[in-house]
């Protein structure tokens, strides 16, 4: 730690750059941390500066193993000459850089370093921007596809679309190291899964994928689950298979070592054997017959040594022959379970695919009802359409007979108004003339009546005049005549009563050509009142007339309203039965595509079933081929042993014949 420190430091000197206080504080608390360590840099805010002394530090470090550089701000420019500098790192495993809002230049410096980096085990993306930039992305994912040694990957929250998922799963069909990738809470959809899916059709080391929270159909999400499992169960058989055949080479390599070693001894006592004889052969020939006895024991000795070592390797072919038996029962088991899975997933996938039939069967019938539904409700759309056209029609035309009606009912208002205007302008005016000449009348009779009046005061006066004279002569003549006073005062009387007579008269004739004249000014008065009578009658005509109108209107309009609100009505229902046909048809589209996607798992199943299938025979092969080879080692070691045996029997053979042989004169 304490070199990490003083390197820092001195790169820090040398680029003129301020070793930054946090950094430094981090280095030493992590002081006295030996090989293998972490170094946690999470929520330090790092300098463009820092990270590219940080970059040069980590090209030639080997004391870390994990950097933890979470939410550190880091700049596109500093990311950059961080990751640069980590491309050469070779122990560096786990890269943590959460919340940095990384975006295209990161991506790409992520995709370079990914592509040469050899060491790194698991990266943290959590909370960036990686899948903004598409062109920046596809970067990130060809250094994916091309890395080796990453096995763990957390992308969530990066924005990635469906594009950017299409670009990852081109990557994952290259990747073979890749065992768990995080992807929650993107933007994938269901061509992203579909993607996937595909995707896991030739991946075959990826065993965990969470992608919650990217809109992907439940379906399409449990297909995905599926082939997590069968990437699972294969990676489990594998693992298995490859134990057991470490094991079994273990156990052949021991096997070969131990038959050298006992190759080797058995040369090696053959070899003391033939020395031993070559010393006696020349040390003790003159005394052949003693060492005969000898000779003979020793080899019966050999002899039983040798078929000890014989019956060793029986015992051995023996045990490999068990153990041989005990592998072929192995192989057997494995077969016969395979065998029962293979049956057991066809029988799943029997009942799987007649599910599946069921299902599309009642999805067809389903969809041929739903098809009759929309049939139906589109002949009812239809007629409801001819219905409301037949209503438009019939409103247009009642419209228009009413606005013609309306029309016409003005045109017969106007003329009604215009012909009681001048009606009654004309009644105006001969009512008014009427009073003129009345007027003009009256004010002639009361002028002549005046006339009348003052001229009988006149002759009233003069009579008045007349009397008193009258009254004056008689006084003057009552002394002259007393005899002819009563004669004169009858007279007198006869003709006051005469001339009264006559002035009683003619007061009873002005007041009967006054009577006269009152009851003309009360004819003329009561015919005034009777036209003003028709006036008002006709006002009140006038009035009904306009009320008329007014309620032909109110009703008119009332029918307009009605026709609107039935129209709107119409309208109402057709939007509605169109939305349900609409509901209908997207139901339809789901059911499709539902259809579609148990399609799609089927065809998945199968592939997945074939490939299991495929996978089963050629390990079946393989270990068949492994089997005969085993059988070809053992068959070949055997050979060798009697090989062996019947090279060592020759040679004892010949030794023990040999010296009869050789000292046949003296038999």
């Amino acid at each position: 730690m304490e070199n990490f420190r003083r390197t820092y430091l001195r790169l820090c000197k040398e680029g003129g750059v301020e070793p930054q206080e946090s950094v430094l504080a981090q280095l030493q608390e992590a002081r006295g941390a030996t090989a293998g360590s972490r170094l946690d840099l999470s929520g330090q805010s790092l300098s463009v500066d820092t990270c590219a002394v940080l970059g040069r530090v980590f090209d030639k470090d080997t004391l870390f193993t994990e950097l933890m550089l979470s939410d550190c701000m880091l700049t596109e420019e500093g990311a950059k000459l961080l990751l640069n500098g980590l491309c050469g790192n070779s122990t560096v495993k786990v890269l943590d850089l959460k919340g940095n809002n990384l975006r295209s230049t990161g991506a790409e410096a992520l995709g370079k370093l990914l592509g040469r980096n050899k060491t790194l085990r698991r990266l943290v993306l959590e909370w960036n921007a990686l899948g903004m930039w598409d062109e920046a992305f596809s970067v990130f994912c060809e250094g994916l596809a091309s890395n080796a040694s990453l096995t763990q990957l957390d992308l969530r929250n990066n924005q990635i679309n469906h594009q950017g998922a299409s670009d990852l799963c081109l990557a994952l069909k290259r990747n073979s190291t890749l065992q768990e990738l995080d992807v929650r809470w993107n933007n994938i959809g269901l061509l992203g899964g579909r993607s996937f899916l595909e995707a896991l059709q030739q991946n075959r080391t990826l065993t965990h994928l969470q992608m919650a929270g990217n809109n992907i159909p439940s379906d399409t999400l449990k297909a995905l689950e599926q082939g997590m499992d069968h990437n699972s169960d294969r990676q489990s058989t594998l693992r298995e298979s490859r134990s057991r055949t470490q094991v079994l080479s273990k156990e052949i390599q021991n096997l070969k070592e131990e038959k050298g070693r006992q190759f080797l001894s058995l040369m090696e006592t053959i070899d003391k054997q033939r020395d031993e004889m070559g010393r006696s052969s020349r040390s003790n020939r003159c005394f052949f017959f003693l060492s005969h006895t000898h000779t003979w024991h020793s080899s019966v000795f050999r002899l039983q040594m040798t078929e000890a070592a014989l019956a060793l390797s029986e015992q051995k072919k023996h045990n490999l022959g068990e153990l041989l038996t005990r592998v072929k029962a192995e192989q057997d088991e494995l077969k016969e379970r395979q065998n029962r899975e293979r049956k057991k997933e066809q029988e799943d996938s029997v009942l799987r695919e007649g599910k599946l039939l069921r299902e599309i069967n009642n999805m067809s019938e389903t969809n041929i009802q739903l098809k009759n539904k929309v049939e139906e409700m589109e002949r009812r759309c239809k007629s409801q359409q001819e219905q409301i056209f037949e209503l438009k029609q019939e409103l247009t035309n009642s419209t228009a007979e009413l606005k013609l009606r309306i029309a016409q009912t003005e045109e017969r208002l106007e003329m009604e108004k215009r012909r009681s205007k001048h009606s009654l302008e004309d009644m105006d005016n001969l009512r008014q003339k009427e009073v003129d000449h009345l007027n003009r009348h009256l004010e002639e009779s009361e002028r002549a009546l005046q006339d009348r009046i003052l001229k009988l005061e006149g002759a009233r006066i003069q009579l008045e005049e007349e009397l008193s004279r009258a009254k004056a002569a008689c006084v003057t003549e009552r002394a002259q005549a007393a005899e002819e006073l009563g004669k004169v005062r009858a007279q007198v009387r006869l003709e006051e009563q005469q001339r009264v007579s006559g002035l009683e008269e003619k007061m009873r004739g002005l007041r009967q050509s006054r009577d006269e004249a009152q009851s003309l000014c009360s004819q003329q008065k009561q015919t005034i009142a009777e036209l003003q009578g028709r006036s008002r009658q006709q006002g009140a005509e006038t009035d009904g007339l306009r009320r008329r109108i007014e309620e032909l209107q109110q009703e008119l309009a009332g029918k307009e309203q009605e026709k609107v609100e039935e129209v709107s009505r119409v309208r109402v229902e057709l939007q509605e039965q169109v939305g349900h046909l609409q509901a209908e048809r997207t139901a339809q589209g789901g059911l499709k595509e539902k259809i579609a996607a148990l399609e799609r798992e089927m065809k998945v199943l199968a592939s997945s079933h074939r490939e299991a299938i495929l996978d089963k025979e050629s390990e079946i092969s393989s270990l068949l081929e492994k089997l005969r080879l085993r059988e070809a080692d053992i068959q070949r070691m055997r050979e060798d042993e009697a090989q062996r045996a019947s090279f060592l029997q020759n040679a004892i053979l010949t030794y023990v014949q040999g010296s009869p042989l050789h000292y046949s004169p003296k038999k």
